[in-house]
């Protein structure tokens, strides 16, 4: 049987904007997030990060470091009692630099990170979550079958004002992770958290 899963994005969403973001220690997770990733796992959903890495492509990062950037993220869950069941990452930019400069399929507003994710992990899409803060996270997750959310940190409250002119209306628009998990399982179990 498919699981279902929550897509998070990272910037903006799960940890504190800072533009691009290119050593572990400059990390900082948004207030509620751990908590948020934790009530969605306790409820059974896989929980997976999807985020652009265009700092790759534009030669600001290697992905060695981006590593060590996804391994402090995901010791600071952990000291929260919270974990990530896998991460995908576009390196890709259409202005990159070398093997990154190209258009792909895995870079959001396009589905692929969650296809991928959903065929590695047996995950059922319809039954699934995006939560981001940009219209392209949006997208990405009603071109993949998922339902969304918009949060309000990072560039959600600029974002809001955009997505009617663009046609990228959330189905649900939450002040942050920890709120879209509550939404989430109350749409679940019929409970409040």
């Amino acid at each position: 049987m498919k699981k279902p899963a929550v897509f998070l994005d990272r910037d903006g969403t799960l940890i504190a904007e800072n533009g691009y973001l290119c050593t572990a220690g400059e990390l900082r997770l948004l207030p509620g997030a751990a908590r948020g990733v934790r009530w969605l796992q306790e409820a059974g959903f896989r929980v997976i990060l999807v985020t652009n890495q265009s700092a790759v492509a534009r030669g600001l990062l290697t992905e060695k470091q981006l590593a060590e950037i996804n391994k402090r993220l995901l010791e600071l869950l952990k000291r929260e009692g919270a974990r990530l069941d896998a991460i995908y990452y576009c390196p890709h930019h259409p202005e990159g630099l070398g093997p990154y400069r190209q258009h792909c399929c895995c870079r959001k507003p396009e589905p692929g990170m969650l296809l991928q994710a959903a065929a590695g992990h047996g995950l059922n899409l319809g039954e699934s979550y995006l939560v981001g803060d940009k219209l392209t996270d949006i997208i990405a997750g009603k071109r993949a079958g998922c339902r969304t959310i918009l949060v309000k940190t990072g560039c959600g409250e600029r974002e809001l004002a955009r997505a009617e002119k663009e046609g990228a209306i959330a189905d649900f628009v939450v002040e942050n992770v920890e709120r879209a998990a509550r939404l989430i399982l109350a749409a679940r179990t019929g409970k409040e958290r």
